[in-house]
């Protein structure tokens, strides 16, 4: 008889648990349509209370639907599927090859087509590609043994094990890393990666407290072995012509000693060089810059016209004086998180700048005094072999090592909440990026990107890859044919 009554008494809690869940439910509705019909700005919710809710939890969570349900190999932007599991399998170690045939349009205009050569160089013809030398005329010359490399990102906007990760892997793989424009931290010399350091607007790492330049600073920078080469930045392809601010909120001690600023307080970078209004005043910090390090220096920038461009080489054979290296970004935007309408509508994308700038190089006779470094959304084999062909010494990836890290794509860079660990502060986020683990996925892409693009080089007939030139590729046109690039883009020599 007792488990009748035991039976009895669970059915009877369980029932009042289900009248008094319902109970909260109703008043939680009743809540919340006092609230959304007595609020004001949105309307949505106003004439639709409650369910108007709806809306707005679809819409975020459709960008995670369509990733992971809706969207097709190639449709994602800014990285599709197909991108980024070619850089899960490279950094797993994985086999990249696949079956039954190519998922890509290559109707697409401005697809590359790499020419196949009708008798391609045996096995035993074959060669690695070669170190080049940048800054051939400064104290420290800096021999490059890569051509792919690591380009900008801060210790700030990314986290500490996601530098420490990259700089262990770019010292297995043999290709430099950059620092961005937030100063030396301790993470970047961590792995013993060689370094390029980027000096923005800001000055960060070798500023006076007004922001201008420090050459005691500078000097003590330059001081360190890793440290191979300066970059001065004028722009970036994420915010051309734009500057920032750092909110005092993320100037920890650790960053404040590390950018050489105030903890806790904004810090202010300018759209601009405060010491730079022409060409003739860029050349004179570039050229003290080197005289300070004895190291090279370069800049980075972003195409827009060639007039700046021609402006700067004519100065340049005036006073023969030049920068060792520029290192040209695409207008397509990066990692950096930046107002939408310069990040989609200002600047020349990497596709047509690169051809127009490394014409320009050979016109005016410098490409062996002036390196040049491309970059911007080159993170695959394909794009990087397309890059050395139009005429690039050398490519740099930022998005791409970022995808090696783990970055799923989830489009949170700007916040605090990266799932992955690499753009966080969060320990919660963080504890998820293991360095001793990351840092070996990250050698594995650079190997994997440089293997594969000596396979394109061998296949057009040329035994390493900064021998193809334009004529070894063709660009899809509207028409549906394909047209060789120096054909589109004619190489002008100097003369």
């Amino acid at each position: 008889m007792w488990m009748f009554d035991w039976a009895g008494w669970v059915i009877e809690v369980m029932a009042l648990a289900f009248v008094g869940v319902i109970g909260i439910v109703a008043l939680l509705a009743l809540v919340l349509f006092v609230i959304d019909r007595s609020q004001t700005s949105d309307a949505i919710r106003r004439n639709y209370p409650v369910i108007g809710r709806f809306r707005h939890i679809f819409t975020e969570l459709g960008e995670f639907f369509r990733q992971y349900f809706f969207a097709m190999d190639r449709e994602e932007l800014p990285f599709n599927r197909a991108q980024r599991d070619w850089v899960k399998r490279a950094t797993s170690g994985e086999g990249n090859t696949v079956a039954f045939g190519s998922t890509r349009n290559l109707s697409v205009v401005g697809t590359p087509l790499f020419v196949n050569a009708a008798f391609p160089p045996l096995d035993n013809q074959f060669a690695s590609s070669e170190p080049l030398v940048i800054g051939a005329a400064a104290r420290q010359p800096y021999e490059a043994k890569s051509f792919f490399n690591l380009s900008g990102m801060s210790y700030g906007a990314i986290s500490r094990p996601a530098v420490t990760a990259l700089s262990r892997g770019a010292k297995d793989a043999g290709i430099w890393m950059n620092t961005g424009e937030g100063g030396l931290s301790p993470y970047h010399l961590a792995g013993g990666a060689d370094i390029v350091f980027q000096i923005g607007t800001a000055k960060y790492g070798v500023r006076n407290k007004d922001g201008s330049l420090n050459d005691d600073k500078l000097r003590e920078v330059a001081a360190h072995p890793q440290v191979k080469m300066f970059e001065l930045k004028l722009a970036q392809g994420a915010k051309p012509g734009k500057g920032g601010i750092l909110p005092g909120a993320k100037v920890s001690a650790e960053i404040a000693v590390i950018r050489g600023i105030d903890e806790g307080q904004d810090s202010i970078s300018p759209n601009r060089h405060i010491e730079v209004s022409n060409s003739s005043e860029l050349l004179d910090l570039i050229v003290h810059i080197r005289e300070v390090t004895g190291k090279p220096v370069g800049i980075k920038t972003v195409f827009g016209s060639d007039a700046p461009f021609r402006e700067l080489f004519d100065l340049v054979l005036q006073r023969d004086e030049a920068p060792d290296f520029i290192t040209l970004d695409g207008g397509e935007g990066g990692t950096g998180a930046a107002p939408l309408p310069l990040m989609d509508l200002v600047g020349v994308t990497i596709k047509e700048a690169l051809p127009e700038v490394a014409n320009l190089l050979r016109e005016y006779g410098l490409k062996d005094r002036i390196r040049l470094i491309a970059s911007g959304k080159l993170m695959v084999p394909g794009d990087v072999a397309w890059a050395l062909a139009a005429g690039a010494d050398f490519v740099t990836s930022a998005r791409g090592f970022m995808f090696s890290l783990g970055c799923i794509q989830a489009m949170k860079c700007n916040k605090n909440t990266c799932p992955t660990g690499i753009t966080t502060h969060d320990p919660r986020f963080q504890q998820g990026l293991v360095p001793e683990d990351k840092y070996k996925k990250v050698a594995r892409y650079a190997k994997s990107i440089v293997k594969e693009v000596e396979l394109i080089a061998h296949s057009v007939g040329v035994p390493e890859p900064r021998q193809m030139r334009r004529e070894h590729v063709r660009l899809v046109q509207d028409t549906g044919k394909s047209v060789p690039m120096d054909v589109l883009y004619p190489v002008k020599d100097a003369g």
